[in-house]
């Protein structure tokens, strides 16, 4: 059976660690994937053997993707995922640190899921990781093509 994968894009080395505790703490032991910036998290989602032409990696259930990051920003990368037809559905939540409206709106002009701020407090912050694993991993249905029930070829599964 697929085992639902969780994408972090995060540049903070604190906040990984942070949400790797909260997950433990929380008994999320799904596969946790990182990127450290949107360059990176393409690469995972876009990258293809040499040999095959196949996707290297099966898609994540959810990412959970930062605003603020060098390189390439949050807000960029999931205008890149929305982009195209493999990842165009895929489960994006902006998991950041800003407040700031014009990111919020922003987000969801470019089809973001949802929006959360990173609670400074640890149990706040470990509460809010197990909602996410309990709807993301467990509530959510996702169709065929991002994992639902079996891996297609057509996705890079």
């Amino acid at each position: 059976m697929y085992e639902k994968t969780i994408m972090l894009v995060e540049d903070s080395s604190d906040d990984i660690v942070l949400i790797k505790r909260a997950f433990k703490k929380c008994c999320i032991g799904n596969k946790l994937v990182v990127a450290r910036d949107g360059v990176e998290a393409l690469e995972y989602l876009f990258g293809k053997c040499e040999d095959s032409g196949q996707y290297k990696a099966a898609l994540p259930a959810v990412v959970l993707l930062d605003v603020k990051m060098p390189r390439m920003d949050g807000l960029e990368t999931l205008k890149q995922i929305r982009s195209h037809s493999r990842t165009a559905h895929l489960p994006v939540v902006m998991l950041t640190s800003s407040d700031e409206e014009r990111d919020k709106i922003q987000s969801y002009e470019l089809g973001a899921n949802s929006y959360i701020r990173k609670p400074v407090d640890f149990d706040e912050f470990k509460d809010v990781m197990q909602h996410l694993g309990l709807y993301w991993l467990k509530m959510n249905e996702l169709p065929k093509q991002l994992g639902g029930t079996k891996w297609t070829k057509k996705y890079g599964y």
